[in-house]
């Protein structure tokens, strides 16, 4: 494979559990579709101003970025995470020791985020976090579901639920204790605003019923939860097979953020381009062995946060599955496969600059250190419509390419 031509800017990445909103709103209708808005109640529009205020939290500086957001800058001990019974009170834990992969641990950290471009940061003993607006909430189906991926991972056997139909590789069959991979950043293009797609990283343990435990992270476009379609960093958990736990980013407590840099839910600049250049982010998640909790590094050693333990039941202990790979939401608009592309939009075929891809897949083991793959296996379970390629080699070790248009002559 000629790897001489590309540019790549490494930069890296990563998952929470909705609020419930206060039981004594557990007897609304919450289900009930927000739309048309014009006919919503006023009590509704109360309820809605009031999970904003425990949303955003008192900032100490306000950014306004390029691409419409507004970052806060929040104490860290005020963050959403210490809303938990558990980790009231308390405040973010020292980093941990890091795996050992025998390379610098050397600090390096990237604008790779539109929000830092201008060199705005947050000050020391805070974190940026991504205002929530009421036209957020508006767009979701129900408050209920607002920050929710009500999505189960693909299993071994392809089995779907949803629509949601995947490209992924998977090594299972042992214990792993984290993962580590860099993962090309594309802006696809979505169907409609109830679709998504996303690339991201899966750590998985239990069954794939009820007790089911997911850590996830990696970059999405999603226009019902952000309200525009560029590629975002965001990390998802859950430790019921998303039913009542988890949320993304920082919509829940849950993720303690102690990097005041990065912006969970943030958008990613630059992004890859067709026969262009190539930028992708490395993810690395890790099971601290001293304390038991599961943490997020962005880059070359830099720590963006960490899952405390206690949020799961089957992670407590190890992952029985990791997964890579790409995701998207099929909604068979006017009754046809959607259009929605997942990674650039290419199949797998076309390789390099073209189709969309993971290198350097590794998972922590039980002396904590990172190893290469030895059993990876991939599958697509609409290859018509997106399919994957493994390979190996001395440059990307472990890697796959992967994706697909969606809707063609093959996949209707």
């Amino acid at each position: 494979m000629a790897c001489s031509c590309f540019k790549i800017s490494t930069f890296v990445w990563f998952m929470f559990s909705v609020c419930p909103v206060w039981s004594s709103l557990e007897n609304e209708k919450f289900n009930q579709t927000f739309k048309p808005w014009n006919n919503e109640s006023q009590k509704m529009k109360m309820i809605i101003r009031a999970h904003l205020m425990k949303l955003n939290k008192p900032s100490l500086k306000t950014i306004q970025s390029p691409d419409g957001d507004v970052i806060d800058c929040v104490l860290s001990h005020q963050q959403p995470a210490f809303d938990h019974p558990e980790l009231r009170g308390k405040k973010p834990l020292d980093p941990p020791e890091r795996p050992n992969d025998h390379k610098s641990n050397l600090m390096e950290l990237e604008n790779f985020q539109s929000w830092s471009m201008s060199g705005e940061t947050c000050p020391e003993g805070t974190i940026p976090i991504r205002r929530t607006r009421e036209h957020d909430i508006l767009r979701a189906t129900s408050l209920q579901t607002f920050g929710r991926k009500i999505q189960r991972p693909v299993r071994r056997d392809m089995t779907t639920s949803n629509g949601h139909e995947h490209a992924v590789g998977y090594v299972t069959g042992d214990q792993y204790y984290g993962a580590k991979a860099s993962i090309n950043v594309w802006a696809p293009q979505i169907a409609n605003q109830y679709e998504f797609s996303l690339s991201q990283m899966w750590v998985i343990s239990g069954s794939f019923g009820d007790d089911l435990n997911t850590i996830e992270a990696g970059w999405q476009v999603s226009p019902e939860i952000y309200g525009d379609y560029f590629p975002r960093f965001f990390t998802y958990w859950t430790s019921d097979a998303y039913q009542t736990t988890g949320c993304y980013n920082l919509l829940c407590s849950g993720f303690v953020q102690t990097n005041n840099k990065i912006a969970i839910g943030a958008a990613i600049s630059p992004t890859s381009s067709y026969n262009g250049g190539q930028y992708d982010v490395s993810i690395l998640i890790w099971k601290d062995p001293k304390h038991g909790n599961w943490w997020l590094e962005f880059g070359s050693g830099v720590l963006v946060g960490y899952w405390p333990s206690f949020l799961f039941s089957h992670l407590k202990n190890s992952a029985s599955m990791i997964q890579f790979g790409g995701e998207i939401v099929n909604s068979n608009p006017s009754g046809f496969h959607t259009s929605t592309q997942m990674g650039s939009g290419h199949f797998a075929g076309e390789g390099f600059g073209k189709a969309s891809y993971f290198r350097n897949l590794q998972v922590v083991d039980s002396d904590n250190s990172l190893v290469p793959l030895s059993n990876l296996k991939v599958v697509a379970d609409h290859p018509n419509c997106y399919d994957i390629q493994g390979g190996i080699n001395s440059v990307w070790g472990n890697y796959f390419y992967y994706g697909g248009p969606g809707k063609n002559q093959r996949c209707s």
